[in-house]
C-alpha cells in the first residue's frame, strides 16, 4: 500500500466523509449520561466512516478503498476494550481484565479505563469518555479515522497520573515484530533477540530516544496491523512480561496526552511503508560503493583495549598477507592518552603518523574510534567545563552532568551549544589532518537522561544534533547509532548492532536483530563484528566461519577477529586458527564482493522506496504462513534468499516460499513452497537460493553461481 503524505489524502477523505455525517441524536440515557443506542451517525456506509452505538458497544467503521482494506473498531461499553477487525476477523484487541487496555499509574498503583459514559462523533473525530478504576479519574479518548489507520489520542482527567500506557492481547494480532534491539531476561540484545517478539520476553524500562540501543516506538504484526507511539519520553515496553502472560504493554513515562497511530493494512509490508511515510526514508546512503563491497576491519574484538601501534600494524599485515580484503583498518577504543583528550598515548603509539602511513601503504584507509564523553581526568574536561561546553546535571543545573560508562566517569559535550560543537569539531578535524585519519567511528550516546537538555531542546533533539555532527565525516561503514527521529531515518547511516557474544546464540541473534532493525526503518545495516565480542573467549572456528558466511549475504560486512590468529581476552593467550578458517573467511568476502553490484542496486531501490534490503521472508511472501516464524533465513532484496547455517552441524532445514527457486550450490531449480529437510551444509557451503522471477535474479545468479 502507498505511503502517501497525510495532509492532502486526509483532507479529501474527511471532506467526503463529513459532508454526509449526521450528528448522533440522543435516544436514551445510559448509565446517567447521554449516548446513542442502535443509531447510525452516517447516512451512507460506502462513502466514509460510520459510527453506530448499541447498548453493548460503539463501532467505528471505515469502508474498503481502492488501495486500503477497510476496518472496524469496536469499543466495548462495559470495560473499554478496543477491538480492531478487518474483513470480519479480529486483527488487534486491547487487553482486558485487571490489566485494562488504556492504563495509567497513579500514586504507584495501576488503574485503567472501564465503563463508557458518553461519546460523540463530530468533525471526523470519535470522542469517548469513560470511568476508571480510580474514583475521581476519567479517561477521554479520541479516535480519528483515515483510510488505512486511525489516530488514538487519550488523556486522564483527575487522579494525578504519572504514566500512561496501552496494553494489547498479543495473540489477537498474530505475531509481533518491530521494536529494534531488545532488552530481554534471556540475554538480549547481546545474545538474544526473539523473533517474533512474542516468541520470547522483552522487558525494557528505558526504551527511549537517548537509548544506546537502536529502537523506535513502532511495532507491527503478522495480521497486518501496526502501532506507532508518538512521544519523546522514555517508555517502558514489556512483551510477555514475567514469562508468557500474552500481553504487550507500551507505557509512556509522562502524564501528557498519549498519542498513537494504529495501522490497519493488507500486508506487513504495507504497514511498514505507512510507517516510513511518517518518519521518512533515507535520502542518501552514507556508505560508498566500496564500503558495500569490502569489509571494514576494526580492532575491538581482536584486542579490546589491549592494543598498541605494533599490534595494530601486525594485525593489518596479517590480513593483507592472507588476502583478507577490506577497505579500512579502524583503531577502536584505547588509543587516547585520556578519554576525551583526542591525543594519542605516546607510550603505546610512539609514531602514530608513521603507523597511519604504513596502513595506507597496504591499501587500507585508516580510521579512529571517538566519543563525546570526556572523562574527568582529561585535560579537555577541565577546559570544556570551564567554558560551559558540557551538558549540565538534570537535578542541579549549576554543575556539569557526570555519567558513568564502561571507561570511567565523564561529562558529555553539549551539541546544542554552538560554541561547544565548534570546539569539539575543531579538535576532531585537527586530529584527522595531523595523522591522516580518513574517517571516524562515533561511539556512546549524544545524550543521557541524567543530564539536562540545553534551553529550548529535548532529549530527542540530541539524536538530530548527533546526526548532523556525524554527517560531516566518513563513518567508514561503521555507521552510527542514532534513531527515533525522522532526521535519523533520512540520514542514511549504516547501522551497526550492539556488541554480541561469540557463541552460536549470538550469531542467531545477529540475524533476527538485523531483521528487527531493518523493519523499523534502518535499511543499511550489518551484524556486530563478525565472530562477536562482549569480552568473551574468541569464537570457535565454526562460529567465525558461519558468521562470515552469514554476513556475506547482508548489506555490509564488519570484521574484527582475524581468521589468522587472535587473542583470548579471558586468558591473554594467543589463539591460532588453521588455514581452512582463513580460506573460508576469504571465500565469504569474495562472495560478498561479487554480490556488490546486486546489493548496490538494492541501495538505489531503497532510496526510491524506503523498503528494507535485508527483510523477513513474509515481506515478499505475505501469504506464506510458515514464513512468519522462520528465524534463520531472510531475503536480500527481492531475488536472493539467504539460509546460511547458524548452528553446529553439517545439515539444516530450509523453507522456500512459493515461487521458482534456483539452488546456487546444487544448480537445480525447485518449485516452492517446499521444505528441504537435512539440506547439506558442510562448513564450506552457504545455502543460498535465487527467485528466478524476481527483479535482479540474473545479476544475483551471475554473482553467486560463479566458480
Amino acid at each position: 500500500m502507498r505511503a502517501y503524505p497525510r495532509s492532502r489524502g486526509l483532507r479529501v477523505f474527511l471532506a467526503t466523509s463529513l459532508s454526509l455525517i449526521l450528528l448522533p441524536s440522543v435516544t436514551g440515557l445510559l448509565n446517567g449520561s447521554p449516548a446513542t443506542a442502535d443509531a447510525p451517525s452516517s447516512a451512507d456506509a460506502t462513502s466514509g466512516p460510520k459510527v453506530t452505538g448499541t447498548r453493548g458497544e460503539i463501532s467505528l467503521t471505515v469502508p474498503a478503498g481502492r488501495s486500503s482494506p477497510g476496518y472496524t473498531v469496536r469499543v466495548d461499553r462495559e470495560d473499554f476494550t478496543l477491538t480492531t477487525r478487518r474483513a470480519g476477523a479480529t486483527v488487534l484487541k486491547s487487553a482486558t481484565g485487571d490489566t485494562g487496555g488504556l492504563r495509567f499509574r497513579s500514586q504507584g498503583t495501576w488503574q485503567h479505563a472501564t465503563k463508557v459514559t458518553g461519546w460523540t462523533f463530530e468533525g471526523g473525530v470519535l470522542t469517548i469518555t469513560a470511568a476508571t478504576t480510580l474514583d475521581g479519574a476519567t479517561v477521554q479518548a479520541r479516535l480519528t479515522p483515515e483510510a488505512d489507520r486511525y489516530q488514538l489520542d487519550w488523556d486522564v482527567k483527575g487522579g494525578g497520573p504519572d504514566q500512561l500506557g496501552l496494553a494489547y492481547d498479543l495473540s489477537s494480532a498474530g505475531h509481533w515484530y518491530g521494536h529494534g534491539e531488545t532488552e530481554t531476561p534471556a540475554g538480549g540484545p547481546g545474545t538474544d533477540q526473539p523473533w517474533p517478539l512474542d516468541a520470547g520476553e522483552v522487558e525494557d524500562a528505558n526504551f527511549g530516544p537517548a537509548s544506546y540501543a537502536m529502537v523506535d516506538p513502532f511495532w507491527y504484526t503478522s495480521r497486518s496491523t501496526g502501532l506507532r507511539v508518538d512521544t519523546g519520553h522514555i517508555m517502558d515496553v514489556a512483551v510477555n512480561e514475567g514469562g508468557k502472560d500474552g500481553i504487550g504493554r507500551f507505557t509512556v513515562d509522562s502524564p501528557d496526552t498519549y498519542r498513537a497511530t494504529v495501522f490497519v493494512e493488507s500486508t506487513p509490508l504495507d504497514v511498514y511503508r505507512d510507517y516510513i511515510g511518517i518518519v521518512g526514508a533515507p535520502t542518501k546512503s552514507d556508505a560508498t560503493y566500496e564500503q558495500y563491497t569490502k569489509p571494514l576491519w576494526n580492532s575491538w574484538a581482536q584486542f579490546y583495549t589491549h592494543v598498541d601501534q605494533a599490534k595494530l600494524l601486525d594485525y593489518a599485515t596479517g590480513l593483507k598477507a592472507n588476502g583478507l580484503d577490506g577497505h579500512t583498518i579502524q583503531l577502536d577504543d584505547k588509543w587516547e592518552s585520556n578519554y576525551g583528550n583526542l591525543t594519542f598515548d605516546p607510550t603505546a603509539y610512539p609514531d602514530p603518523l608513521a603507523m597511519s602511513q604504513k596502513i595506507h601503504d597496504m591499501g587500507f584507509d585508516f580510521g579512529l574510534w571517538v566519543t563525546l564523553w570526556i572523562n574527568l581526568d582529561s585535560e579537555n574536561h577541565a577546559e570544556a567545563a570551564d567554558k560551559g561546553y558540557l551538558l549540565m546535571d538534570a537535578k542541579d543545573t549549576s554543575k556539569p552532568c557526570e555519567v558513568t560508562w564502561w571507561n570511567g566517569t565523564a561529562g558529555i559535550v553539549d551539541l546544542a551549544n554552538p560554541d561547544a560543537r565548534a570546539w569539539y569539531e575543531g579538535k576532531l578535524k585537527t586530529l584527522m589532518s595531523t595523522y591522516h585519519v580518513d574517517g571516524l567511528k562515533f561511539d556512546t550516546r549524544f545524550f543521557d537522561e541524567k543530564c539536562a537538555p540545553h534551553d529550548g531542546y529535548t532529549a530527542t533533539d540530541y539524536q538530530r544534533l548527533g546526526t548532523e555532527l556525524a554527517d560531516q565525516f566518513d563513518l567508514q561503514g561503521a555507521g552510527i547509532r542514532v534513531h527515533w527521529t525522522d532526521t535519523a531515518h533520512k540520514a542514511g547511516f549504516v547501522t551497526r548492532q550492539v556488541d554480541k557474544g561469540t557463541g552460536w546464540d549470538s550469531l542467531k541473534a545477529s540475524v533476527t536483530q538485523n531483521l528487527a532493525i531493518s523493519t523499523i526503518g534502518y535499511p543499511f545495516l550489518e551484524s556486530d563484528m563478525i565472530g562477536g565480542s562482549l569480552s568473551q573467549p574468541p569464537p570457535s572456528k565454526e562460529v567465525l566461519v558461519r558468521w562470515a558466511q552469514s554476513a556475506s549475504l547482508m548489506p555490509l560486512m564488519y570484521g574484527s577477529t582475524s581468521p589468522v590468529d587472535t587473542v583470548d581476552v579471558t586468558t591473554g593467550q594467543k589463539v591460532d586458527y588453521d588455514q581452512e578458517t582463513a580460506d573460508l573467511y576469504r571465500a565469504a568476502i569474495q562472495r560478498h564482493e561479487k554480490l556488490a553490484p546486486y546489493i548496490w542496486d538494492q541501495v538505489q531501490n531503497t532510496l526510491k522506496t524506503g523498503d528494507p534490503i535485508m527483510r523477513p521472508l513474509f515481506f515478499d511472501f505475505p501469504g506464506d504462513q510458515q514464513s512468519y516464524t522462520v528465524t534463520d533465513e531472510w531475503m536480500l532484496g527481492p531475488a536472493v534468499l539467504a539460509a546460511p547455517a547458524l548452528a553446529a552441524g553439517a545439515t539444516r532445514t530450509v523453507h522456500l516460499p512459493p515461487g521458482t527457486w534456483y539452488d546456487v550450490n546444487r544448480h537445480t531449480v525447485i518449485r516452492g513452497p517446499k521444505t528441504l529437510e537435512a539440506y547439506p551444509a558442510p562448513l564450506g557451503v552457504t545455502p543460498t537460493f535465487v527467485n528466478l522471477t524476481a527483479k535482479g535474479a540474473a545479476k544475483a545468479i551471475k554473482a553467486l553461481a560463479a566458480r
